[in-house]
C-alpha cells in the first residue's frame, strides 16, 4: 500500500500547487491513497464546502484538519454528510463529524495536539480507546495536528508499533526526520504545506511581522503569487503487517 501525506493546503496558491502536482505524482507514484490537511485552503482560514470539493477533485481521498476548521461554519453541515472531511478524533462525542474514516479497510484518524494549541481531550488516551474498538484493521495512519516536535514525536513513539504512519501538521515547515520507529511505524514531524514559499507560513511577511514589532493584534492576509511549494511524504506500507518499509518525502516547486 503506498501512501500520500500532503501537509496543510493554504489558500488558493495551495491548492494550485495540489491541483497542478497531485495528478502526476499519483500516476508516476501509482498511489493507493492520498491525505492532505485541508483546515487552511479557503483564503488561508478554514475550509468550506466548495474548496474541499475542488481539492477531492484534483485526486486527494480524505482531508484532514485541525484547530481551524471551526473557522468557516458553512463546512459543519459537510462535517456530517462527507466522510472523508475529518475534524480531531479528540473532541468531544457531540462534536459535528468524525475523527476517522475507512478507506478500503485503511484507518485515518486525525488528532489534535495540546501543547501550545489549545485545551482539548488526551490524544493518547484518545488512540489508546480508539485502537481498542478497532483491533482488526492492519493499516492505520494518523495525522497529528500539533505546535510542538516534541508531543508528536512522544504520539509516534507510543504508537510505534501498533499504528502504521504518525505525521505531523500544522506548522507549515517541513521537517527532515522522516524515519522508520523501531517498532516499524513510519513517522515524521511535520509534513509542511502547500502554499507561497515568499510568506511566512503562507501569510504576508508584513502583516506577520507587524505582529511581532507592535504586539497588537492584526488581521493576516495570505501571499496569492510568486513561487509556491508542495510538501509531501510517501509512506509504503507493508499490507499483511501493516508496518513501514519506506518513507520519503516528495517535495516540488514551481512559479505560480
Amino acid at each position: 500500500m503506498r501512501i500520500l501525506m500532503i501537509g496543510d493546503i493554504v489558500g488558493r496558491p495551495g491548492r494550485e500547487a495540489v491541483r497542478k502536482i497531485l495528478p502526476d505524482l499519483r500516476r508516476q507514484l501509482e498511489l493507493d491513497i492520498v491525505v492532505a490537511n485541508g483546515e487552511n485552503a479557503a483564503g488561508g482560514l478554514g475550509i468550506t464546502p466548495d474548496t474541499a470539493r475542488e481539492i477531492f477533485s484534483y485526486g486527494v481521498d480524505v482531508i484532514t484538519s485541525g484547530n481551524h476548521i471551526w473557522d468557516k461554519k458553512e463546512i459543519i453541515p459537510l462535517l456530517n454528510d462527507q466522510a472523508s472531511v475529518l475534524r480531531p478524533l479528540n473532541y468531544p462525542d457531540s462534536t459535528p463529524g468524525s475523527g476517522y474514516v475507512d478507506v478500503n479497510g485503511v484507518l485515518i484518524v486525525n488528532l489534535i495536539g495540546r501543547v501550545f494549541v489549545g485545551n482539548f481531550d488526551d490524544p493518547f488516551r484518545a488512540m489508546d480507546n480508539f485502537l481498542q474498538q478497532h483491533q482488526d484493521a492492519i493499516i492505520k495512519i494518523i495525522d497529528i495536528h500539533a505546535e510542538a516536535t516534541s508531543e508528536k514525536a512522544a504520539l509516534g513513539w507510543y504508537l510505534d508499533g501498533r499504528v502504521s504512519v504518525v505525521a505531523g501538521t500544522h506548522t507549515h515547515v517541513a521537517t527532515a526526520d522522516c524515519r522508520i520507529l523501531p517498532k516499524g511505524t513510519g513517522f515524521v514531524s511535520d509534513l509542511g504545506m502547500c502554499g507561497a514559499v515568499n510568506s511566512i507560513i503562507g501569510a504576508e511577511p508584513e502583516d506577520v511581522l507587524n505582529r511581532f514589532l507592535d504586539q497588537i493584534p492584526h488581521r493576516l492576509s495570505f501571499v496569492k503569487t510568486g513561487p509556491v511549494r508542495f510538501n509531501s511524504v510517501m509512506f509504503d506500507v507493508d499490507d499483511f503487517s501493516g508496518t513501514v518499509l519506506l518513507t520519503e518525502r516528495v517535495d516540488r516547486e514551481f512559479e505560480y
